[in-house]
């Protein structure tokens, strides 16, 4: 007999407004830096690679911080890990703020990567062992995913405000009241729960962990923005050396950092793999139309961030609305469905001209529509499909494939972007020749060209390298549209076996829905090690008992300040 998971009540639910909270700044904080760079830029003078590393250094820590804070969180507590997060969070937001040096703002926003890594694991985890009902499990994860869009939206406008008013560094204290709040409140609204049996932290698979996220992300980053060069190839090869050893490493210790078996559920496998090109799809198509927004019709950043509003406040009521649709359709069906709906979007980009900004926002606003129904169910399924004692490292995994999502999906689309427009650039009559090396590799270098030529030449020169980049647009957002009509043929056959969110099986239990998933979690119930004190006393039986940043939701977050 399959016994139902309890249900979440009031105290819960507030407790996932504390769980938003985290999730909202932490979006924020992705996208409010680009807008105050020209301040800070003038105000600390840093050199060119400093400032790539102020940019890219919170990123980076937070992607190879991932797989060592989730798996921590289990070790160590899932509540006991946000809490200190959210203080060192809020701790280095402040010297951020005041830095005075670049060095001391690389050190303070690498810092925070770290610290950013503890929360968003830590979040969703709990989100794993709050809500045990399949139904209410999928709505606190459409909720939480509705805050990182809402941060993805207000940090433009938050930043652009306070930069308006106040120094560089004002964009960095959002996060004090924030983590206050969380702090004040946390310890008496979320349960803590650990697994069982911890064992102690492998700092050894912890580094190498970290060196091959690193070394990985980075290395297709730098291919995206360069192209593939020695550096870019040596660093990436690197990292799957590394992470090659790691993966040794876990199958002979006794005690690994990264629980190998989580992988050996196909189920998890498959809503991760989701995950990863739902992710690499929109960050890829939102690199292009940033730069169609920025550099065809010649909006500032700011400009450009408000006209990607309509996307993101499309997606905020499909993440609500789709685990109720959920409980009558099998998510299978539903996440399928989602993807040709994105892939109808991206059909319609494809039709984009130089005055085609509506075209554009309209393309954009199907395609997030229909991305965010794959976010949330592919999330649900990716933390459902595990064991509550292995939320955080679940939680983990989906985030870090997100990021590896996003990485990867701008490096191979922009790859093909840029060989497409190469390739219209090369015997274009409209490009002189001394301008080849700058204005036949990407429309920016058309642009940042043409100041130094007579307007006529000019004109000719932006016309034929805008002409070569819709071309390019146009071929990713084709490439998009198949990759997710395979993807969506891929999860309808592939997963139509999860059953409904009402735990039904159309007739039967079991299988591979969410009435297993309840039972699992009905006979862990009692296995969690609650160390909340009295202060968690009311918890239901089994809440002592993971992003994505699902990120789809993560990548919208980026897609504003691309």
């Amino acid at each position: 007999m399959v016994v139902a998971p309890a249900k979440a009540g009031r105290r819960e639910w507030i407790g996932l407004a504390m769980l938003a909270l985290p999730t909202l700044l932490v979006s924020m904080d992705l996208t409010v830096l680009h807008l105050a760079v020209p301040a800070l830029t003038e105000d600390l003078r840093p050199s060119g690679t400093e400032l790539l590393w102020i940019v890219d250094v919170y990123g980076f820590l937070i992607a190879g911080s991932l797989v060592t804070a989730g798996t921590l969180g289990d070790r160590i507590g899932r509540r006991k890990l946000l809490l200190f997060g959210a203080a060192a969070f809020g701790a280095m937001s402040v010297l951020a703020a005041f830095a005075n040096s670049p060095a001391t703002l690389i050190v303070a926003r690498g810092l925070l990567g770290v610290a950013g890594a503890t929360l968003m694991p830590s979040t969703m985890a709990l989100i794993r062992n709050m809500f045990h009902d399949e139904v209410q499990r999928s709505r606190a994860i459409g909720i939480w995913m509705t805050s990182f869009m809402a941060g993805a939206t207000l940090g433009p406008l938050v930043g652009g405000a306070l930069l308006n008013a106040f120094w560089w560094g004002s964009v960095f204290l959002m996060g004090v009241p924030v983590m206050a709040l969380l702090l004040l409140f946390g310890p008496k609204l979320l349960p803590e729960y650990r697994a069982e049996e911890a064992g102690r932290v492998d700092l050894v698979s912890a580094l190498m962990s970290l060196v091959a996220v690193l070394a990985v992300v980075f290395g297709v980053k730098r291919a995206a923005e360069h192209g593939v060069t020695v550096l870019s190839a040596a660093v990436f090869v690197a990292g799957l050396l590394v992470g090659w050893a790691f993966v040794r490493r876990q199958r002979g210790t006794a005690e690994p950092l990264l629980d190998l078996s989580l992988f050996k559920n196909a189920r998890f496998n498959l809503a991760v793999l989701a995950l990863v090109l739902n992710t690499g799809v929109m960050m890829g198509i939102n690199f292009f139309a940033a730069q169609y927004l920025q550099l065809v019709h010649g909006l500032s950043p700011l400009d450009a961030g408000l006209w990607t509003l309509p996307m993101t406040l499309a997606g905020i009521p499909v993440a609500l609305l789709t685990p109720n649709l959920a409980r009558r359709v099998r998510p299978a069906y539903i996440m399928a469905l989602g993807l040709l709906v994105a892939a109808a979007g991206f059909l319609i980009i494809t039709q984009v001209d130089e005055s085609g900004l509506p075209v554009l926002v309209c393309g954009t606003v199907v395609m997030f529509m229909g991305l965010s129904a794959m976010g949330v169910l592919g999330t649900t399924m990716a933390v459902s499909a595990t064991r509550p004692e292995e939320a955080g490292a679940a939680s983990a995994i989906t985030s870090t494939g997100n990021e590896l999502g996003g990485a990867l999906g701008l490096a191979v689309l922009g790859s093909i972007g840029s060989a497409v427009y190469r390739a219209g650039t090369e015997d274009s009559a409209g490009i002189p020749t001394d301008l080849a090396g700058s204005a036949k590799e990407s429309l920016g270098g058309a642009v940042q060209a043409v100041t130094y030529l007579p307007r006529q030449v000019g004109d000719r020169v932006l016309e034929a390298a805008r002409s070569a980049f819709l071309d390019s647009l146009h071929v990713v957002a084709l490439v998009c549209a198949v990759v997710v009509v395979l993807l969506a043929a891929a999860v309808a056959v592939l997963l139509r076996d999860t059953g409904r969110q009402d735990g039904s099986q159309d007739g039967t239990d079991g299988g591979t829905g969410s009435g297993t998933d309840a039972g699992a979690e009905a006979a862990a119930a009692g296995t969690g090690e609650d160390t909340a004190g009295s202060g968690t006393g009311a918890d239901t039986p089994g809440t002592a008992a993971g992003t994505a940043p699902g990120t789809a939701a993560k990548a919208g977050a980026e897609a504003v300040t691309s």
